[in-house]
C-alpha cells in the first residue's frame, strides 16, 4: 500500500511539474523588441533620456550594464547612457572632399 501511494505522490508530482513548465515557457521566451519596448517605457517615465538598449549575445555584455534577458535567456539587454550622442559624433567629423 505505501508503494502504491509513494508511486501515485511521484506521478502527481511530475504531472504538475510538466504542467506548470508548458504553462510558463513562452512567458520565459519573451522576444528582445518586447523586452526592449518595456524597458524603454519605464526608463522614459522617469524622464531618462539620451540612452541605448541593445541585445547582445549572452557572455558579450562587456562593461554595459545588463538591464534584462531575452529570448530564453539566450541574449542580454545592455542599457548605455550617451551612447546615442556618441553615435552621431563620427558623422559630424567627416571631411569633406
Amino acid at each position: 500500500m505505501k508503494t502504491l501511494t509513494v508511486a501515485a505522490a511521484l506521478i502527481l508530482g511530475t504531472a504538475v511539474s510538466i504542467a506548470q513548465t508548458a504553462e510558463t515557457a513562452p512567458a520565459a521566451r519573451k522576444s528582445c523588441d518586447d523586452l526592449k519596448a518595456e524597458i524603454s517605457k519605464k526608463l522614459d517615465a522617469k524622464g531618462v533620456v539620451g540612452y541605448t538598449l541593445d541585445a547582445v549575445d549572452k557572455g558579450k555584455e562587456g562593461d554595459a550594464k545588463v538591464v534584462g534577458s531575452c529570448d530564453g535567456g539566450t541574449k542580454s539587454i545592455v542599457y548605455s547612457r550617451g551612447a546615442a550622442a556618441s553615435a552621431a559624433k563620427p558623422a559630424d567629423e567627416k571631411k569633406p572632399q
